[in-house]
């Protein structure tokens, strides 16, 4: 068992009042509250080593290369790359998705095919809808069934030699249905096509293991597992990383550069131009190192059973409506209360002190097929409690109320 309460002491924004009464944060899909292990680190990057890296011979800018670095590393190990420079410092999953389909401007042609998911959030659809467009190859969709999972056998007539890239999420962000990654890779791999998973759901809430799960290319953002935000992760294996031409242009991804000419660095650093955000990579770094000490194992376990106590609590609430029943789901719950618009609901539940997010959630294609405006979206986190989800479940029985 998890102490809640120590863990919850470790965040300050939890503290706060709202409305007069406890903060109730269930928007953690959106992004995660961050804990003072993470604050502390990044302050005393700021405070004590603040310079730029790799650039320079004095001491602070050293001390700050090895910090930076040493960030890297430990993303490595907490994802299971082979090799360090595997790892690419990216804003965040959004720029990922599109520093990859970037790449791949050079490596498709007419008649290609790009694979994708319907459950997808817009950053992980829309750069592939530029990629077609650009290229001429044709982008085809997985179809979702009425639970919110994957269409598994339509994904596998619609795999063939001409299908050059699939790309789907690990988790979805609307729905929280867990997609099987390790066999949804191999799939494709049987046919040659590359594999981008959006992994931003998914590394806060489970280990991950990129070499196990198959796939070429894995992404996430550093602000939805108790990092800040404007930082993220972009992990590639060194064949795909090496066939793909620089994102950007400018300093520190260049080897030598004339007046007409440039030649490139080798990885990480051809896809890392300018300044990065050191203290955003220490940041989640720590954010790292403060998961380990609980171990994502017993995240785990703690947030499965606070999404079936979830479930149990707003299923008795007559009216509810919920989207997504996929049998394997994580941290999610998508709802609605027939006759009630979604932002209504939000709103009344905010006015509460009860914070949820509402509308598409960057997923349209998704609501379309539902055939609903938007839903309302609580999300969990390891600092989530049972009393929460009751306190969320009174608030829309009061709103109800209300409405009527």
């Amino acid at each position: 068992m998890l102490d809640l309460r120590a863990i919850r002491a470790e965040f300050p924004i939890l503290a706060q009042s709202m409305t007069g009464g406890p903060l109730v944060y269930l928007d953690n899909a959106a992004t995660v509250q961050k804990p003072l292990f993470v604050l502390e680190a990044m302050d005393h990057y700021y405070r004590t080593i603040n310079a730029n890296v790799h650039r320079g011979v004095h001491t602070l800018s050293q001390r700050a290369t090895d910090a930076f670095e040493e960030a890297r590393k430990k993303v490595q190990k907490h994802i299971g790359a082979a090799e360090i420079h595997e790892v690419i410092w990216v804003r965040g999953t959004t720029e990922a998705v599109n520093l990859v389909a970037h790449g791949f401007r050079s490596l498709l042609v007419p008649g290609d095919e790009i694979l994708v998911s319907s459950i997808e959030h817009h950053s992980n659809l829309v750069p592939w809808q530029m990629l077609s467009q650009g290229t001429g190859a044709t982008l085809k969709t997985i179809p979702m069934l009425p639970n919110g999972t994957l269409d598994q056998e339509a994904y596998e007539r619609l795999l063939n030699h001409k299908t050059k890239l699939v790309a789907f999420n690990h988790i979805s962000n609307a729905l929280g249905t867990v997609n099987p990654v390790k066999k949804m890779a191999a799939q494709a791999k049987a046919v040659g096509a590359a594999v981008f998973v959006d992994g931003a759901q998914a590394v806060p809430h489970q280990s991950i293991d990129v070499m196990d799960l198959g796939v070429d290319f894995y992404a996430f953002s550093g602000h939805k597992m108790y990092g800040p935000t404007g930082i993220g992760i972009l992990y590639g294996t060194t064949e795909w990383l090496e066939k793909l031409p620089p994102y950007m242009g400018g300093g520190e991804m260049i080897k030598k550069v004339t007046l007409t000419s440039s030649t490139y660095a080798g990885l990480p650093h051809k896809f890392e131009a300018g300044t990065p955000d050191i203290a955003g990579a220490i940041g989640l770094g720590a954010a790292i190192d403060w998961m380990q000490s609980i171990g994502m194992d017993r995240i785990a376990h703690h947030e499965k059973e606070l999404l079936v106590y979830g479930q149990s609590v707003l299923q008795k609430i007559e009216g509810l409506i919920e989207y997504g029943t996929a049998p394997d789901k994580a941290a999610v719950l998508s709802f609605g209360l027939k006759g009630v618009h979604p932002y209504d609901l939000g709103t009344l539940l905010d006015q509460q002190g009860i914070a949820v997010r509402t509308g598409h959630h960057c997923a349209q294609p998704i609501m379309c097929a539902l055939d609903i405006p938007g839903t309302v979206r609580a999300s969990i986190a390891v600092y989530t409690t049972k009393e929460e989800w009751d306190a969320l479940a009174d608030g829309i029985r009061r709103a109800a109320h209300m409405l009527q």
